[in-house]
């Protein structure tokens, strides 16, 4: 899945904490709707919040960020 990946892991890193900065404590990459269909996914902590940042793995682009609910999955 990795090699079809435009955007390096280094790379979407950089980009979710542009989005929001904090400390990430969680990534991966996935298959998902929305953008190209597949990118990367990051938890992102800032004091007691958890935001997740998706950043599409084709065009580097944020696909979202927001706060996680109660139920992480």
């Amino acid at each position: 899945m990795a090699h079809n990946a435009k955007v390096t892991m280094a790379e979407a890193r950089t980009i979710a904490l542009k989005a929001h900065p904090g400390k990430i404590t969680d990534e991966e990459l996935e298959k998902e709707n929305g953008g190209s269909g597949l990118r990367y996914s990051f938890d992102i902590r800032q004091g007691k919040v958890t935001h997740e940042v998706g950043v599409d793995a084709q065009s580097g682009k944020v696909l979202e960020n927001k706060e996680e609910g109660p139920n992480p999955d």
